[in-house]
C-alpha cells in the first residue's frame, strides 16, 4: 500500500511539475529568471532598446544581436558598476526559431504602442 501511495504522489508531482513548464512560456523561462537578480528590471532594459533603437524591427535584432554576441559595445547597461558586478550574458542557448519567440513575447509584453488611450 505504502508502494502505490509512493508512487501516486511521485507520479502527481511529475504531473504538476510539466503541467508548470507548459503553463509558462519560453520568455518567462529562460529571461525572467535570471533578470530577477539583477537591478535592472526587463521592463527599463526594454525602454533603454527603445530609446537607442526605436523602432520594433530595429529593437528586435538589436536584442537578437545582442543575446547571440553579448559584448561591451552593444549592451544598453551604462553603468560601468553593474557590468563590473554582474558581467556580462552569456551567449543564449536558445535556437533562432525560439529566441525570436522570446523576443517577440517580451515586445508584446512591454511594448507602448497600442496601449496608451
Amino acid at each position: 500500500m505504502e508502494k502505490i501511495a509512493l508512487f501516486l504522489l511521485l507520479s502527481i508531482s511529475l504531473f504538476a511539475k510539466n503541467l508548470d513548464k507548459n503553463a509558462t512560456n519560453i520568455y518567462e523561462r529562460n529571461c525572467v529568471p535570471c533578470h530577477k537578480k539583477f537591478p535592472i528590471s526587463l521592463e527599463k532594459l526594454f525602454f533603454r532598446y527603445l530609446l537607442k533603437y526605436s523602432s520594433e524591427k530595429s529593437v528586435k535584432q538589436a536584442l537578437i544581436d545582442y543575446l547571440k554576441d553579448p559584448n561591451y559595445y552593444t549592451t544598453v547597461i551604462t553603468e560601468s558598476n553593474l557590468i563590473d558586478k554582474y558581467g556580462l550574458k552569456q551567449k543564449t542557448k536558445l535556437t533562432d526559431k525560439e529566441l525570436k519567440e522570446a523576443i517577440d513575447i517580451y515586445w508584446e509584453k512591454y511594448k507602448v504602442i497600442g496601449k496608451l488611450k
